[in-house]
């Protein structure tokens, strides 16, 4: 049994470290995940669940509705796994993937709606330097998940996964310019916060 094991760990490593384009450990993976395998989508949530979570909880900045996201996803990563056609990383499609069920939830909850008054917001500017040098990551996301929704929002879509103003807009459903002034507000907001842990 031990040689069997042993075997079977080597098979796993080189189909892991397979460079070639040969088959890989996630397609083994999903491929019996697509198949309805339970003990290969439990070990296809247990491999992303711990990336996925801290996602979760920046966008929904605690960990109850972070926790209802993270399951909402995973039941939507299941049922849309045929969708995803290998091109590209697994797990870039599945963080996309999150992060759009993340958004659908804070727009059942009307948490984006509503604009900011741009000349308000164009009035808004920082002088001070940035204090995110003297943060490290845990205290950072606790700020961050401080925020208000539609701010944590456009900040963590802008800074953290890196779309666009347009982007932003499209997918919230607000002007360039909102999203603009929202995330010039996180900012300012996050600058005040770290102000006051120092």
């Amino acid at each position: 049994m031990k040689r069997f094991d042993r075997e079977l760990h080597l098979i796993m490593w080189a189909a892991e470290t397979d460079g070639a384009g040969g088959i890989t450990d996630w397609d083994i993976l999903l491929d019996g995940c697509r198949k309805g395998d339970r003990k290969a989508q439990k070990r296809l949530f247990d491999r992303l669940s711990p990336k996925m979570f801290p996602l979760c909880i920046r966008y929904m900045g605690n960990r109850e509705a972070a926790e209802d996201v993270l399951q909402e996803g995973f039941i939507t990563l299941f049922s849309r796994l045929d969708s995803y056609a290998g091109k590209g990383s697994f797990e870039g499609w599945a963080r996309r993937l999150f992060v759009n069920t993340a958004l659908m939830q804070l727009r059942k909850n009307d948490a984006l709606a509503g604009s900011d008054d741009i000349d308000a917001a164009r009035s808004l500017s920082s002088e001070a330097p940035s204090a995110v040098e003297t943060l490290g990551y845990r205290e950072l996301m606790k700020l961050i998940a401080s925020l208000p929704e539609g701010l944590r929002t456009v900040f963590n879509l802008y800074v953290i996964e890196g779309y666009s103003h347009k982007e932003i807009a499209e997918a919230l459903g607000m002007e360039e310019a909102t999203s603009r002034s929202k995330l010039q507000r996180a900012r300012i907001r996050l600058q005040e916060l770290m102000k006051g842990i120092r």
